[in-house]
């Protein structure tokens, strides 16, 4: 009894021990790999480049005070349309002590200058009606009083000025009221009523009081990779995208390259410019970020492969491997040429019917392998 209950232990043991070799075996058996099968498609090859920047207005004028002072008035906000010569905002002077005494001063002066001048022209004046002088004895005295009531205008002209920045006779504060130079949006205001500003010269930009800018006339400003430049040209359509006005792609014309690059992070950028078409029903506000796309080249309805079904040989050749019997493949020889960087152009060396060699059957539906685009068979 105990011989049988070992040998069925033994058997059980041994039939375990196959079972697992056979187990083992058969899991370390990969499958046959099945490739998928791609024909070529008739499309549209466009070769495109794309640069990014922004919309901005054209025509963009900051105003400037003519004296410097303390704002008084502020008659416009951002947001505003304005026409040309519309009051912006009012400057109250305030007077340099040193300049403000010299004008007093001169004014001074220039009262008893005239005071004399008067007596000395009445006394004349009386012995030129007695006959006693000539008239070329008098008319000096004539001159000297009229030249000393022109002194006196212009010093009380110029206290005017230092004071109040206008005077009597021109009947206007011109140098403290600035009006917009051109019709167009206000963009922005930087100063508010109570802040000092200093007048523009020729040695300081002066304080800016408000931006004006003519949002109907607006032009991309971007930057294209010099690997690209050489193949831009004036006049080139550009089509417009802007992250802000996700729905709407507007038209450009480029105007503008650069004729000297800047480096960008190490990367050698050529700035272009071109016009953008807005329609009245789209308000694109100043500084909205875009990227432009610009066609280099293009085919329509061409015989196209995806460019990851291509090999390369010796010599630089290309080819790619077509299907002769089932999942059995042969290399052939195939002349490219315009690529968009996903689907390439194909010249010669296969036809529409064959049957290119594509990623293996389990890569199916995982994306990111050759051929996206092409019909699978």
């Amino acid at each position: 009894m105990k011989k049988i209950m070992f040998s069925l232990l033994g058997l059980a043991l041994l039939a375990l021990f196959v079972s697992v070799i056979v187990f083992l075996w058969k899991k370390d058996q990969a499958p046959p790999v099945v490739f998928q099968t791609i024909s070529p498609e008739k499309m549209n090859i466009v070769n495109k480049t794309v640069a990014t920047g922004s919309v901005v207005p054209r025509k963009e004028i900051e105003l400037k005070p003519t004296v410097s002072g303390i704002v008084q008035e502020l008659y416009v906000e951002p947001g505003d349309r304005v026409q040309v010569g519309d009051l912006i905002a009012k400057i109250r002077i305030i007077p340099d002590m040193v300049s403000l005494n010299n004008a007093e001063s001169r004014v001074r002066r220039a009262q008893i200058s005239l005071e004399d001048a008067q007596q000395a022209f009445d006394r004349q004046k009386g012995l030129f009606d007695q006959k006693v002088i000539p008239v070329a004895d008098f008319l000096p005295f004539e001159v000297a009083l009229k030249n000393a009531r022109e002194e006196l205008a212009s010093a009380q002209d110029n206290l005017a000025l230092v004071k109040e920045g206008a005077t009597a006779r021109s009947g206007q504060a011109a140098n403290t009221i600035i009006r917009s130079t051109i019709s167009g949006t206000v963009l922005d205001v930087p100063i508010e009523i109570g802040n000092s500003v200093i007048e523009r010269n020729t040695f300081n930009d002066g304080t800016t009081v408000a931006v004006v800018a003519d949002m109907g006339d607006m032009v991309f400003e971007g930057n294209v990779d010099e690997t690209e430049v050489g193949k831009l040209s004036p006049g080139m359509n550009l089509r417009l995208s802007i992250g802000a006005l996700e729905n709407f792609d507007f038209d450009a014309k480029l105007e503008y390259i650069s004729p000297k690059g800047t480096d960008v992070s190490g990367a050698i950028q050529f700035q272009i410019k071109a016009s953008v078409v807005v329609p009245d029903t789209v308000f694109i506000r100043a500084g909205y970020s875009a990227n432009a796309d610009i066609v280099l080249d293009s085919r329509d309805s061409v015989l196209a492969i995806s460019e990851g079904l291509l090999r390369f040989g010796e010599q630089d050749s290309v080819y790619v491997e077509v299907e002769t019997e089932p999942q059995v493949f042969e290399k052939r020889l195939v002349q490219v040429g315009l690529s968009d960087g996903i689907n390439i152009e194909v010249l010669g060396g296969i036809g529409p019917d064959d049957k290119l060699k594509g990623p293996p059957q389990e890569a199916e539906g995982q994306g990111g392998g050759p051929g996206g685009g092409m019909r699978r068979r």
